[in-house]
Order: structure tokens, then sequence, then C-alpha cells
């Protein structure tokens, strides 16, 4: 992938200085304008490149549609802030400092977890009330006891470690992580019915996402050992408030850690106010080692990518991680030129089907990038949006094209394209030789020598014959359009495909008719 130039930077919330310092120091131009409404940040953000962000600041689907940003960066982890989707039908990054605020999270839950067990706060509470009540705050040691983690990710790996050292036995519950992976860890690997019925403690670190709200709800309470305890310092919404509440009211819950709400602040106090319920405004990543964390990673995150070197905490774009090394750049190039040059053949008919199928040791780990290269080229006329590496098989889908691709392992490198549009059916076939993409072969036809897909071309089908190359540069002089180099087939049965490269492309292609069965042209 070519390097991404991000100019300018708007940071719309208090993050750590070294972030500006970082992205200052690699020649961005940083603006820092915190605490905007969303109205002032539709008017501001139409300036920037990219925009940094911590929780607060919501960016909308109407934010990013006002934007000409290619990054928007969130010191931290979650991501729910952002609106990822609209994100990337406009071909932008989401992009996360994935291990910036982990230590900072895992500390947190071991400390509620731990109050939940000796009643610290509410004892607290009851001395500086000028109480002296043991008794009131009976609590259980640790040791021996079962936490159930679900989400075995960083931090819950983090948590599982820490845990471990109080005696408790680790079990967990998560849908990526490799069950082996996780055991090496300590935690014994299950499945979520076997989990609840098992656990005196729970703590959740997924993302919020449809399959997660609610995760602990009236029925999960219902298969818990009566008087567990849980802990969220993930998102606001993975635990059932109302069902929460109704659990500790029973007894069916003893105790719950909150440090996240499903609306910050919240305007229902129920829980907060409860006895059994020590809870904290949203401080998971409130650290100064945290956000230095973030705020230096996000920018060092930014200033790599910019300057081509490596791509880390894309949450939307896994397709550009492979494409930061010299090779990778020149099969995008093949890829979008092949896709170019079957845009401009198939002129306006509508695109339906397209298969890329790809050959060699090189390509076989660069088949996703491939496929979206080829469609860029494509589409990259009578799109409404621009399409990119990230937003074009989200745009191809919306088009109705239907989108198929193989390898198969061969000497040397190659890329075989083939569309539908309308009822024809149009083939190229290209490699990269000498680091230039190449078409080595068009509607099934192969060229006697590599066509060099740079510059500007004109293909065209004719019959074969001793005039056919004077009478095209003729028509094209009379255009004044100079012939450059020419390419013929290397087949002569039927009428097969030649290319002309030219000095510059015609105003019209009608001015070949007399000599041509069909033509296509274009610039690279």
């Amino acid at each position: 992938m070519a390097p991404i130039s991000i100019k300018s930077v708007l940071i719309s919330e208090s993050v750590d200085p070294r972030c500006r310092a970082l992205l200052e120091d690699n020649g961005i131009r940083v603006t820092e304008k915190p605490n905007m409404k969303k109205e002032e940040l539709i008017a501001e953000i139409k300036d920037y490149d990219g925009l940094v962000v911590r929780s607060a600041t919501k960016v909308t689907a109407d934010v990013i549609d006002a934007s000409n940003l290619k990054i928007i960066g969130r010191a931290g982890t979650g991501v729910d802030n952002v609106d990822v989707d609209a994100a990337t039908r406009k071909g932008v990054i989401v992009m996360n400092t994935p291990s910036g605020n982990t230590i900072s999270a895992a500390e947190l839950t071991c400390s509620l977890l731990i109050n939940l067990s000796r009643n610290v706060p509410q004892a607290n509470m009851s001395m500086k009330a000028g109480n002296w009540d043991r008794k009131k705050f009976m609590g259980s040691e640790l040791l021996g006891k079962v936490l159930g983690i679900v989400g075995l990710g960083r931090i819950g790996k983090e948590v599982a470690s820490r845990m471990q050292s109080f005696g408790m036995k680790t079990i967990g519950y998560d849908p990526i992580t490799p069950p082996e992976v996780s055991s090496s860890w300590g935690v014994e690997p299950m499945s979520l019915e076997q989990l609840w019925p098992q656990c005196d403690y729970i703590t959740v670190h997924t993302p919020l996402m449809p399959s997660t709200v609610g995760l602990l709800n009236d029925d999960t309470f219902s298969k818990c050992k009566k008087g567990v305890k849980v802990v969220n310092c993930a998102r606001g919404g993975i635990i059932d408030e109302a069902a929460l509440l109704r659990a500790l009211e029973s007894g069916q819950c003893g105790g719950a850690g909150l440090d996240v709400f499903v609306e910050e602040p919240p305007a229902d106090r129920s829980l907060v106010n409860h006895p059994n319920v020590i809870s904290c405004p949203h401080l998971g990543a409130s650290t100064r080692e945290a956000q230095a964390r973030c705020g230096e990673d996000i920018a060092l995150q930014i200033v790599d990518m910019v300057k081509g070197k490596k791509l880390v905490g894309a949450v939307n774009a896994s397709v550009l991680a492979s494409t930061f090394s010299a090779e990778s750049h020149q099969l995008i190039q093949l890829g979008e030129a092949l896709g170019v040059v079957l845009q401009s053949c198939k002129t306006s008919k509508a695109l339906s089907k397209v298969h890329i199928a790809t050959q060699g040791d090189a390509m076989k780990s660069s088949t996703g990038y491939m496929t979206s290269a080829v469609l860029v080229g494509l589409l990259s006329r009578g799109s409404n949006c621009c399409p990119n590496l990230i937003n074009v098989l989200s745009l191809a889908k919306e088009s109705g094209v239907t989108v198929t691709q193989a390898h198969s392992e061969s000497e040397g490198v190659s890329c075989a394209v083939e569309i539908l549009a309308g009822d024809c059916s149009y083939k190229a076939f290209g490699s990269v030789q000498g680091g230039v993409p190449v078409l080595l072969g068009l509607n099934g036809f192969m060229f006697r020598q590599p066509v060099a897909l740079t510059g500007n071309l004109i293909f065209f089908k004719a019959a074969a014959g001793p005039q056919l190359l004077s009478s095209v540069a003729g028509s094209l002089a009379t255009a004044g359009v100079e012939v450059l180099s020419f390419s013929a087939s290397a087949d002569r049965v039927g009428d097969p495909w030649f290319c002309v490269g030219v000095s510059s492309l015609l105003p019209n292609l009608d001015v070949l008719k007399s000599s041509v069965q069909d033509a296509a042209q274009l610039s690279l």
C-alpha cells in the first residue's frame, strides 16, 4: 500500500501531550478543540485528514459524511462511539490502541472483585459517618472461589493472572481464543451454559455488539449460584441493568462492581444507590500511565501508517495489514490496473460478476488485497463513493456484484480476472515484470510482448492485416495523437486484440471506427 497522506489532525478530547508532540514532530499539523458539540464538530471536521478521540466524542455517520477524513484514531480500546460501518463505507480507517489501557482496566477489575469480597467502600462510608460496625461488613475470602471470565482477550488474560495469585480458580469463555491458549494461562475454557452455575464471581471483558447486549440477563442470573457477584469494566449494556437490579433485590446476585453504564452518567440511579453495588464513573482507563500510553500509541500508529511502515490497531481495514512491502505495492498496482482495463472494455454495461484467480507462491498471502485492488479499478468510475481498499468490498456488495476468488500453486506470479457485464464476458491476465505491472492477455488473446500498464493506452479488436497499424496510426494522427508503442496479439485466428501506447487519449473513439471493431482507452 502506498503511504497514506495525513497532513492535518483534529484532537477533539483531552489526550496526553505526547500525542500532539509526536504528530507534529513528524510534520502533521495538529489542532486541539475539546468539548465540541455535534454541530460544531460537523462544521469543523471538513478541514482535517485525521480525527483523534477518546470515548466522549460521538463520531456518527453525519460527522463522517461531512468530513474528508482518512483516519479516525481512538485513543483507547472500544470503538462503540464511532460508527465503524459508516466509516468503512466512506473508506475511512478506524484505528484503536488495543493494548494501551489493558493493565489499568485489569487492575480496576481486580480491585472491584476484592472490594466486593470485603465490602471496603461500604465500610469506609460507615466509618466516615461516625460508625464502628464490624459485624455488618462481614466478607469472604477469594481463596478457592471460582471466577468466571467472559471474554479472554488481553484484559481477561491479565485479570486471570492477577486473581490466580489470590488462589481463585479461573474458568472462562471466549468464542475466538483457542482453548489450548486459554488453558496455558491457567483458565479452564468452557461454554457459557457450563460456566454460569459454577461461578462465585463473574467478570465480563467483551466488546459491546448485538451478540453481547444483555449477555447477563434474567435467564442467565437464574442459572447462576445464589449470591453470585458480578463485575463490568467493559461496556455498559453487556449486563442487563434492569435484570441486575432484580437479581440484587432478590438476593440472586450478591453484589456488583460497575464501572460502565448504558447511559453515562446514568440518569436512573437505582443501581448506583443500591447498597450492594460499588460504582465508578468509567475509570477503567483513567490512570496517568494508560492515558500516556494510549495517547502515545495512537500517534505512533498514525505516524507508522503514514510512513508506510506498518498498520496496527485498524479495526475495519485488516486487508491493509499485509500491504506495506514494495512487492505488495506492485501487486496492488497490477490489480487496480487490470480492473481499469476491464472497466474500460465493458463501457457502460452493468457489472454483475467478478472472479479473480491468482497463481504463484508470492500471491498466496495476497488474495485479499488483490481482490480489493481489482475491484477498486473496476469501480473507480461511476461510483458515488470513491472506492479504496477499505470500502470496495462493501461497495461491490451494495451494487449487487458477486465476487469470487481462487488461488493455485505454480511458478511465477500472475493474476487473471474475469468479469460478467450485461451478457458479455471480459478477461484480463497480467503479472509484474521488473517491478512494473504488465498485461499478458486480454479477452482470450495473448500479446506477443507484455503490455506495460502505464501511461495512455488504447486497446482495440480488429482483423489482423499488414495495413492495420498504418490505418490506426493514420486515424490517430488525424486526431493529433501520436503512437508511442504497439503490441500485437500472438494469435492470428479470429479478430485478436491489440494495444497502442499513445501520447494522449482520444476525445472520442469514433475516429477508429473505420479500422477496428471494438476499442477501449484508459490512462494509468
